[in-house]
């Protein structure tokens, strides 16, 4: 068994990742969240292999992971932990963001600060979103484990085994599944290909930039403007951008700043103060929002 360390830059709080996730744990893909650690399983980017991490914080703020994969693409799964958890950026400034706006500030105190958690790659939330058209999203997790259980891998943490999402050639086999039609399972299929092609491979994709990995993911069969964007700022855990046409978002902020008739282009000049974190602004109003007034909480 591998252990690596990743020391987060700025306020993170596991714990408070460990709320955020446990609320959607089937959304974001395989593993658990537990008192004390989250653990993950998904097929590493890059590979036809998938693994399986456990994530605990010392005292002194250190994120440490342990893993059974092999040696040789620890590194990968470290990053793409990292990633998930929104600690691949650096958070030095996010306090400031509360510090402009007293709403954020306010929600920053109540969760410690709170980083989004993201799906494991660009791939996972693709697959996520198209599953999850026209359908609940309990339906959808259903649907989401038993695909795992059918043609995921494995992978275990020191001996315990975790389902992970089918990789992109296992997800290539399947041919019929409760819940999925045949649109839907040929749409999955080309995200597949594009994946094992390297084509939405998630550091390609933000590489690319917003418009430019926008139009790359409307090109994947089953994938619209709505979900492309989904999958950009979900999938590939961008720090700083904002939804242009979701309603939530903006219902969120009508309620928390009591700003009933708040249209989205004055949403927008709110969302100045809150750079270079805008997303994730954006995704703590959501949480507070949910739990505040009873409203749906942020999952996808």
């Amino acid at each position: 068994m591998a252990e690596f360390e990743i020391q987060p830059l700025g306020p993170f709080s596991l714990a408070a990742a460990q709320d955020f996730a446990g609320g959607f744990a089937p959304g974001i893909g395989g593993g658990s969240v537990g008192t004390t650690s989250i653990a993950m399983a998904f097929p590493i980017e890059g590979t036809d292999v998938s693994a399986a991490v456990d994530l605990r914080q010392r005292d002194d703020g250190v994120v440490v992971g342990r893993t059974d994969a092999p040696s040789a693409f620890v590194d990968r799964v470290r990053r793409q932990a990292a990633r998930s958890l929104s600690i691949d950026h650096d958070g030095t400034d996010w306090p400031r963001v509360g510090e402009r706006d007293a709403v954020i500030g306010r929600l920053q105190k109540a969760h410690d600060f709170m980083r989004p958690v993201c799906f494991y790659s660009a791939y996972e939330a693709a697959t996520s979103f198209v599953i999850g058209q026209r359908i609940s999203m309990r339906q959808s997790a259903v649907i989401k484990r038993r695909l795992s259980e059918q043609l995921g891998d494995q992978p275990t943490v020191d001996g315990q085994s975790f389902a992970a999402f089918p990789r992109p050639t296992r997800l290539l086999e399947l041919t019929t599944a409760a819940g999925l039609n045949e649109k839907k399972i040929s749409w999955l299929h080309g995200i597949g290909r594009a994946a094992m092609d390297g084509v939405i491979d998630t550091e390609r994709l933000r590489a690319l930039g917003r418009e430019e990995a926008l139009a790359t993911l409307r090109a994947l069969p089953g994938v619209g403007e709505f979900t492309a964007e989904a999958v950009w700022l979900r999938g590939c855990g961008v720090a700083d951008d904002v939804p242009s046409s979701e309603e939530t978002s903006l219902r969120a902020a009508r309620d928390m700043y009591a700003r009933p008739d708040m249209t989205r282009a004055e949403l927008l000049e709110l969302a100045e103060a809150w750079r270079p974190y805008r997303m994730w602004a954006t995704v703590l109003l959501r949480v507070g929002w949910g739990r505040e007034f009873g409203r749906r909480s942020y999952r996808q």
